[in-house]
């Protein structure tokens, strides 16, 4: 995989229907080359001075529609709410960095 070429990979909304009812689910494919750059990226954080910009996660698209549903803003949040939360949920594998925020 070309590091300074990103695969984005948009979600998938599919329509069920259960009986008198018509559902919305939403799904996005997470690769495994996705999630080891961003472990790689986590680990060479620890030891690089981060300057101005920090990179703090990568969260996909469909767990950003799921928290603002649950009525938590991501683009309000502060990183400290942000990596807060991917780790009370255990998605603390979207983080970017090992670094205190």
């Amino acid at each position: 995989m070309d590091k300074n070429k990103v695969n984005l990979i948009d979600p998938d909304v599919n329509f069920i229907q259960d009986n008198d009812r018509v559902m919305r689910e939403h799904s996005q494919n997470i690769s495994k080359a996705f999630l080891d750059d961003l472990k790689d990226t986590r680990n060479q954080t620890s030891n690089v001075p981060s300057g101005d910009f920090l990179r703090v996660a990568s969260i996909p698209t469909v767990v950003a529609e799921k928290w603002m549903r649950e009525g938590f803003n991501l683009w309000e949040a502060s990183g400290s709410e942000i990596v807060k939360r991917l780790k009370n949920e255990n998605l603390d594998y979207f983080l970017a960095t090992e670094k205190r925020i």
